[in-house]
């Protein structure tokens, strides 16, 4: 595994030596089609593969480096978009092919050495992936990673949609590293030779590009003056638009000014107007406010007397009931002494007729003298008891006169009762009367109270849509001059694209010896680049941008003035 790994390093260090001479003698973009090219990828591809984990399946036993390249994704960011695409290529099934496809895009990006020095100082997810020994796991392969920075200066244009990447062989061709002593002349004459032919080859198909540029810019230039005539055109209409724009501004703002003032003086007007009303509504509660304290000191007052009112009723009617008792008592007194008189006048009338019956007997019978006694007793007897009779009855009389005199005194209490009730009924029925007309005025001050309200409401209302109607007029002002500011930029657009159509040239490779930003001179390490908007040539770190110009489909190189004017312009134009 050892031998392994240090020829493998071997070659490595042999591939990327003749990739880089090659194609600095070469002088040109490289393609899929060169052979030091194809055995770089091989080697590469030889040197990602030792010592990889073989990963068993139900299927098969599969070996693919694309497990850790798809790893990078994580680790650096900036290759997201080439492992997606790598992943999404049409036509790709293996991870053999994916991987061979994440390479040819990692070295188009000039961020292989990067991407791979990333992934090797992780070794601890690269033990997942590799045996102990492997050359991603040892020295070999951190010095590899160095020496893939110098692929950096290679342009490389490999085209990936069409090939067959999983089907590929990798097999190392060694003729190319080695060289026979006896041939160097021969081979020598040979190369000049080629590189003759090449030469010519080269001159004939930059002519070629030559003319056709030549046609292209004449048919560029053509539409260029059209456009230029057409922008012309436009220019003078905007001119146009611009100055009634500018009219319709003052005619607005004159209008705008007017029904300001007139809103003003309306919202002043509608002010004073709701102040006086205020003012006259916080006098009128004021006085409903003391009104009311005064009814309701009257209504307490009223309600005490009645309490005590109905209190007073309370007892006379307690009296009166006392008094009825008293006169039922009386009468059935009275009905008793009248029975007790009928039994008196009934004894009476039976000692009557005794008496009579003796006096009868005593006629009858002169004889005896015992009757005679007897007689005379029971004459006795009967003036006794005439006498008290007489007693009796002018005790009952008495009595009688009495208790007449309590019932007329009785029937004076009850029509005195009777006559302050009727006085208290008459006072309750007036307060009665007089509590009805202060709801009756409380009501009517409610309902005063209620209308105040409603007026202010609406007057609120007013004020609110006065508002409304000014904030309306001030957004169609701020729309107007919006509109105003969008056109003054679509000017601005229209004159500068007017001058750099008129004033832009593109700079020759040829004129430009040293970076027009930072002053640096050019080399093999540092090549030049055009910015596709000003055509100025700049080094690779100060026109490392990309942008979408009008002119071409797709972003493309710019510098960094121009990548700072335009984000700046295309800015400003969306925040207006």
């Amino acid at each position: 595994m050892a031998v392994e790994r240090s020829n493998l390093f071997s070659m490595m260090k042999l591939s990327i030596k003749g990739l880089i001479q090659s194609s600095l003698s070469l002088g040109r973009t490289l393609d899929s089609d060169y052979p030091p090219l194809q055995q770089f990828f091989v080697v590469l591809e030889q040197c990602l593969k030792h010592g990889l984990k073989v990963k068993k399946s139900f299927i098969n036993q599969n070996k693919s480096i694309w497990g850790p390249l798809e790893l990078v994704q994580k680790l650096c960011p900036d290759s997201t978009d080439i492992t997606t695409s790598a992943r999404d290529l049409p036509g790709l099934k293996t991870g053999l092919g994916r991987g061979r496809a994440w390479l040819h895009l990692a070295l188009m990006q000039k961020k292989l050495s990067d991407y791979l020095k990333a992934l090797l100082d992780r070794k601890d997810i690269l033990g997942e992936f590799y045996d102990p020994g492997a050359l991603m796991m040892e020295e070999e392969g951190t010095v590899i990673g160095g020496m893939l920075v110098g692929l950096n200066v290679i342009d490389a244009n490999l085209c990936i949609k069409g090939e067959d990447l999983d089907s590929q062989v990798g097999v190392i061709d060694f003729s190319l590293y080695l060289k026979d002593p006896m041939t160097t002349e021969t081979t020598k004459d040979d190369a000049k030779l080629t590189a003759i032919l090449d030469q010519k080859h080269y001159i004939e198909e930059l002519n070629r590009h030559l003319s056709c540029t030549v046609t292209d810019l004449q048919a560029k230039m053509d539409s260029i003056e059209k456009t230029n005539s057409k922008l012309i055109e436009e220019l003078t209409a905007a001119t146009d638009r611009i100055n009634s724009l500018r009219e319709e501004q003052e005619t607005l703002r004159h209008e705008n000014e007017t029904i300001v003032q007139s809103s003003q003086k309306k919202e002043e007007a509608t002010l004073e107007d709701s102040a006086v009303e205020l003012e006259t509504y916080r006098q009128t509660r004021q006085g409903l406010d003391e009104m009311y304290s005064v009814v309701w000191k009257q209504y307490q007052e009223e309600k005490r007397i009645r309490q005590e009112l109905e209190r007073e009723l309370k007892l006379q009617v307690g009296l009166k009931q006392e008094m009825e008792m008293a006169m039922r008592l009386l009468e059935k007194d009275t009905h008793e002494k009248q029975d007790t008189l009928q039994a008196l006048r009934q004894q009476l009338d039976q000692v009557k007729t005794l008496n009579l019956q003796m006096f009868h007997k005593t006629q009858v019978t002169h004889t005896d003298r015992n009757t005679h006694t007897q007689a005379h007793n029971s004459e006795r007897d009967r003036r006794q008891s005439d006498q008290t009779e007489r007693d009796m009855r002018t005790e009952l009389e008495g009595r009688v006169d009495s208790l007449q005199k309590q019932l007329s005194d009785l029937d004076t209490l009850r029509l005195g009762l009777e006559s302050d009730l009727r006085s208290e009924k008459e006072q309750r029925q007036a307060i009665q009367r007089a509590l009805q007309r202060e709801q009756d005025n409380s009501t009517e001050l409610r309902t005063q109270l209620q209308q105040i309200q409603g007026l202010q409401t609406e007057v609120r209302q007013e004020k609110k849509q006065l508002q409304l109607t000014c904030q309306e007029q001030e957004t169609a002002l701020q729309e107007m001059g919006l509109h105003l500011s969008q056109s003054k930029l679509k000017m601005e657009d229209f004159k500068e694209v007017n001058k750099s159509l008129k004033g832009q040239a593109w700079l020759k490779d040829d004129e430009a010896t040293q970076c027009k930003h930072c002053q640096k001179e050019f080399s093999i390490a540092r090549r030049k680049h055009h910015c596709r908007n000003c055509g100025d040539i700049y080094c690779n770190s100060c026109s490392s941008n990309e942008l979408a110009l009008p002119s071409y489909p797709r972003p493309v190189r710019v510098c960094d003035i121009c990548h700072s004017l335009l984000l700046q312009r295309s800015t400003s134009s969306t925040s207006s």
